[in-house]
């Protein structure tokens, strides 16, 4: 029997019950949810965490209803999905806005941008001429104005700039009802009192915030894995006394045909019954031992690995890799920052910082050799060699051996370093473009470390990453200290990672700074 989402059914007014909810995709015949049950109160802020691949945004559109599945939901809100999808981003934003919801004054609306830090003005612009900042804002600020809804919103941080992401905080914090998809470990810690996390074999809900939630499922894994050893070494034991029991059996069944002992024939019976008890004695000993590998299985069922990569940096022969002389990206006719002067030193990881639209991906794409107007100077050593993250993954199409072959990279490497980042095998059957935007990152990330470079170019590689890949990308960059110059909004990252930040400034009369 299905069951449409916002229907009534006996159901606590203010509770979303899941119980016994199955579903697979039509052209899978795994299940992505298999027997799911929990509740969640709808004045919570929820964040959402899981692997990539998981099914959150799968979870998220069985809430609104698009596919039929097995089990319940139910809940007497109404859903509505974060990011609104605007049909025609030529209309005035308050025009759109007033779509968004219709019956909120417009009072109320100035409030909720003023808690945003969004000016009045933004309402009388078309919606396209809106940052990629301001238009997550008036639509978060748009979809908390519908009384009696409760907001799915999906990776909101994602191109959001730091300050911009430390204001989309605050605003959650004052709200409720909500479910928020991010990997942002200091976002969440920011907004949210309970987590509500997809494992490998279930979801559970528990209250706090990301940290307390990380602390208490790295001290169940710890437990698991002691249980873990100690079951591993009973079953081993077990193995050995029924292997034992069932030899002695063996042997003591074939006298019932020997030789004459003292001259006197063998009692068949007699040794058939010691045998029979021996062999009985070996079957308990391995039913027991089947127990205690079920037992194993069950306590494993959450169990999250991710192993240690691997990369080779190539080491230049000069301690300056590249200077950056007064350069400044132009779009459209005009200087997008100021001037900007730093060098790249050897074993150096530099962040660029800066607002949304101050031209951070303009200089690494002048970097890597793109056509970008500029004024100034990027000179680059003889021979540095350059790997490459871009932001953008819609050029990813085909399979990953093609990708693979038309990259010029080792294919069983590449393949290695996606099981690693928890990609299954039944993924590298699939097309690029089915992938989950978090599955293409890693794709991009899978790449660049399978490359030799001098120098690494990463804009936005943790955009759509889950946590465990992101502190395993940290572990990675600890360990081998390539030289890097990246931009990523994720503090967590940034104070992990960084040794330099390069400060761009799109203030008119105002220079960038950089500061260790």
């Amino acid at each position: 029997m299905f069951f449409i989402p916002g229907i009534k059914e006996e159901c606590d007014m203010s509770m979303i019950r899941v119980e016994n909810l199955t579903f697979a995709y039509p052209s899978s015949y795994d299940n992505i949810f298999e027997n799911v049950n929990f509740q969640i109160d709808t004045d919570w802020k929820l964040g959402f965490v899981g692997r990539n691949g998981r099914g959150k945004t799968t979870f998220l559109n069985l809430l609104l209803g698009k596919y039929e599945y097995h089990g319940k939901i139910q809940s007497s809100v109404q859903f509505d999905y974060f990011p609104y999808p605007v049909s025609d981003k030529n209309k005035l934003t308050t025009d759109i806005l007033s779509e968004v919801c219709p019956m909120a004054e417009e009072w109320e609306l100035l409030r909720e941008l003023s808690y945003l830090k969004v000016r009045e003005d933004v309402l009388w612009r078309p919606f396209f001429t809106l940052s990629n900042g301001e238009q997550t804002k008036v639509l978060l600020a748009a979809l908390f104005l519908n009384d009696g809804h409760f907001l799915l919103i999906d990776e909101p941080t994602n191109h959001l700039d730091m300050k911009a992401r430390e204001t989309v905080s605050a605003y959650l914090k004052r709200k409720k009802g909500f479910i928020l998809v991010s990997h942002d470990r200091c976002f969440l810690d920011g907004c949210v009192d309970h987590i509500l996390s997809i494992n490998r074999s279930n979801i559970e809900v528990q209250s706090g915030n990301f940290s307390t939630w990380f602390t208490n499922f790295q001290r169940q894994q710890e437990f698991e894995l002691a249980q873990n050893v100690k079951l591993s070494r009973e079953i081993e034991r077990m193995k050995k006394a029924a292997q034992q029991s069932k030899g002695w059996s063996i042997e003591v069944e074939k006298t019932k045909n020997g030789t004459r002992i003292s001259g006197i024939k063998a009692d068949k019976g007699h040794i058939g019954h010691k045998a029979a008890k021996m062999m009985k004695r070996s079957k308990s000993i391995e039913a027991r031992q089947q127990r205690a590998i079920g037992e194993k299985s069950r306590l494993l069922k959450n169990l999250e690995t991710a192993e240690n990569l691997k990369l080779t940096p190539l080491l230049y022969f000069s301690d300056t890799l590249v200077t950056f002389s007064d350069v400044v990206p132009i779009f459209d006719g005009k200087d997008i920052c100021q001037p900007i002067s730093f060098d790249i030193k050897q074993g150096e990881r530099i962040a660029l910082d800066g607002k949304n639209g101050s031209g951070k991906t303009s200089l690494l794409k002048l970097l890597v050799g793109q056509q970008i107007e500029h004024r100034g100077t990027v000179a680059i050593g003889s021979g540095v060699i350059l790997s490459y993250v871009p932001q953008d993954t819609s050029m990813l199409n085909g399979s990953l051996s093609e990708f693979a072959e038309a990259n010029h990279i080792d294919e069983s490497l590449f393949k290695a370093i996606l099981r690693k980042m928890d990609f299954s095998r039944i993924q590298f059957e699939k097309k690029m473009e089915d992938f989950s935007a978090g599955q293409k990152k890693k794709v991009l990330i899978a790449k660049s470390l399978c490359e030799q470079a001098h120098l690494y170019v990463w804009d936005e590689p943790l955009n759509y990453i889950d946590i465990y890949s992101r502190m395993q990308i940290e572990n990675l960059i600890r360990e081998f200290s390539p030289t890097m110059i990246f931009v990523e909004h994720d503090l967590a990252f940034r104070n992990t990672i960084a040794t330099k930040t390069v400060y761009i400034e799109s203030t008119p009369g105002q220079s960038c700074q950089w500061s260790r």
